[in-house]
């Protein structure tokens, strides 16, 4: 019988045996020698060819007839290479399952899901080769090895089974607000799951809002590694291709109800816009501290400003903090107005909602300009003709462009501005 200290030895030494027996030694030996730099780039490719390479040399040996020493030696060899494989298996099914949680499309998300799970698959082979050739030897020091490699496999289904469906509805003031928008029509067009971390500022808001749209049996338990919001508008650009008319429909629906603003939502943007019967343009403002390199820039929202009273139309300010000398007389600002109480309460984000459709039903709101804001996005898919400001192309939201009726990106280059003048005149027709 084959010992440990044996198989050690014989792995830093040339064997008596055969030229395959020696050639499996030798590989092992090197693969056994990278496991130290597994981390550094390249090594961990090439430590799996070497495992397979060792597999691969040691079977054909056995299968081919060698003298009983070495069979126990290949033995050996096979229960540490297929050891080493179920426990890389397990290292490669994290590093995939994380970064599938990320990937840019759910299609992308469930290819690499799959691969997880054929990952899995590769470490319970392993270990149940392990196994086999460590009752053929018949010693602890076997049966230790493959009892680590049944441990790393179970660890690799662990994570194919524990596996975060569900995408996380942020109900902090620290998210982005509008991405409760692409959560929301999403969940309607494709059936996703939601989680809300419990006791976040906004809980019960979220919980309102999601229940009266009709999800309250989409919401599952809170837990770490939810799915990347990143899916959420592929998801919502495919529903609006394949019929754009029924997603408007339905998301008007789910995120407006049935029932009529409350009057005092109708009489607090009478006291804010009533009187001016001008046709009006939503000229967002972002000053957020999380890629402030996307926040509006003062100088061309005084350009936009122009550009709207140019027009003929009413502006409206809305978002973040503006500076007073940017607004124009007989523009409305409606900046900060999410932090009244009005827009706070239980039933704030269908508040917030049903104030554009009031502007847009019964106030002439006709369209809305702003950076590239999620806030924006509520009333888009509402059917607000939209323009959003880029520095570049948008992969995320360019995917609404042609899908979503009015939804059209402006990436500024010299002549953007002339595509706003143009898009006003559109908008007032």
């Amino acid at each position: 019988m084959v010992e440990e200290d044996t198989v050690t030895s014989l792995l830093h030494n040339e064997t008596d045996g055969g030229e395959l027996p020696q050639q499996a030694v030798t590989l092992l030996a090197e693969a056994t020698a990278l496991q130290g730099t597994l981390h550094l780039p390249g090594v961990r490719d090439e430590y799996r060819s070497r495992l397979e390479q060792v597999i691969l040399v040691a079977t054909r040996a056995l299968e081919s007839g060698v003298e009983s020493r070495e069979v126990a030696l290949l033995q050996w060899v096979l229960v540490r290479a297929f050891a080493a494989r179920a426990e890389d298996a397990r290292y490669g099914a994290g590093q995939l399952s994380r970064g599938s949680q990320r990937a840019p499309t759910l299609a992308d998300c469930e290819d690499g899901w799959q691969r997880v799970e054929e990952i899995a698959c590769t470490a319970e082979e392993a270990t149940v080769a392990a196994a086999g050739y460590a009752r053929l030897l018949d010693t602890a020091r076997a049966r230790e090895i493959a009892r680590r490699a049944e441990v790393a496999a179970t660890a690799a289904r662990k994570i194919v089974l524990e596996r975060n469906r569900a995408y996380t509805f942020h109900a902090d003031p620290g998210f982005s607000f509008g991405e409760g928008w692409y959560l929301t029509a999403a969940a309607l067009f494709a059936g996703l799951s939601i989680q809300i971390r419990p006791g976040a500022a906004q809980e019960l808001q979220a919980r309102r809002f999601l229940f009266a749209a009709g999800l309250e049996g989409s919401l599952r338990p809170y837990r770490s590694r939810p799915a990347s919001p990143k899916h959420l508008t592929h998801i919502i650009a495919g529903a609006f291709r394949s019929d754009a008319p029924e997603a408007q429909r339905t998301l008007r629906t789910a995120f407006l109800g049935d029932e009529a603003p409350s009057a005092p939502l109708r009489s607090w943007v009478d006291g804010k816009v009533g009187g001016k019967t001008n046709q009006k343009v939503l000229l967002w403002v972002r000053t957020g501290d999380h890629d402030p390199q996307r926040n509006t820039c003062f100088h061309e929202l005084r350009r936009l400003s122009g550009l709207v009273v140019n027009a003929g139309l009413t502006p409206v300010f809305f978002g973040d903090a503006v500076p007073a000398d940017l607004v124009p007389p007989n523009a409305v600002n409606l900046a900060l107005c999410w932090k009244e109480p009005l827009f706070q309460g239980p039933e704030m984000r269908r508040a917030q909602l049903q104030l554009f459709e009031e502007l847009r039903c019964r106030h002439g709101l006709v369209g809305q300009i702003g950076v590239t804001t999620a806030g924006m996005d509520g009333p888009a898919l509402m059917g607000l003709p939209t323009l959003y400001l880029t520095r570049e192309p948008n992969v995320r939201l360019g995917k609404w462009v042609g899908a979503v009726p009015g939804y059209q990106e402006v990436v500024r280059e010299p002549d953007y501005f002339a595509i706003i003048r143009t898009t006003l005149q559109q908008w007032q027709q």
